[in-house]
């Protein structure tokens, strides 16, 4: 499968809807639909239109962030969480899937510490997100350095089997970097623009 690839849309509402298509044909393996501001109701029309572009390609999944029952009703193909206390697990995710006869969700979890990174793990997580390995920014703005890629080697290890992809300030020169610290790949808003 070499290197996977999420990307993950911010807050672009429909015009997301740009790039779902070119990311497919790009071969990103997950899109993280991570519309926050959006209500539940216009966020599974979103939702329903992106995954009728990705199954022309069949080969990208589509997560929503963080709404169980938005993936349900779309048909998405899972659930991306964060690994924050009282936060939705793996588990949780899994049972409502079953509960509304919709199969076996893909399940992702964003970590940020080696103990985020064990229970993402003991509680299921498919994959994880961790990071920011480089930098943080929000609305383009630098908010925070990154954790570096000593420590992505190390979830990389605490992660064991489950796969980790490397978040914050990637770029595709750096992306070979978190390749050789363990990463099975990278994710990110403004990796694939």
């Amino acid at each position: 499968m070499g290197m996977l690839k999420c990307a993950i849309t911010s807050s672009e509402g429909w015009a997301a809807m740009e790039h779902v298509r070119r990311w497919s044909h790009e071969g990103v393996h997950y899109v993280q639909l991570r519309e926050k501001p959006m209500a539940a109701g216009e966020l599974v029309k979103l939702a329903v239109a992106i995954l009728e572009v990705l199954r022309e390609s069949g080969k990208t999944k589509l997560l929503v962030n963080g709404r169980p029952d938005v993936a349900v009703a779309s048909g998405a193909d899972g659930v991306h969480l964060t690994a924050a206390d009282g936060e939705l697990t793996a588990a949780q995710v899994r049972a409502v899937f079953e509960a509304a006869g919709a199969g076996t969700p893909v399940v992702s979890v964003s970590c940020h510490t080696l103990e985020e990174v064990r229970r993402a793990v003991s509680d299921g997580a498919d994959f994880i997100l961790f990071g920011p390995v480089f930098e943080k920014r929000v609305d383009g703005e630098m908010v925070g350095k990154g954790v570096g890629l000593g420590k992505l080697q190390e979830a990389c290890k605490v992660a064991g089997e489950t796969p980790v992809l490397a978040l914050g300030g990637v770029t595709w020169p750096r992306a070979e970097l978190c390749i050789e610290a363990g990463a099975a790949g990278v994710a990110g808003i403004r990796l694939f623009g």
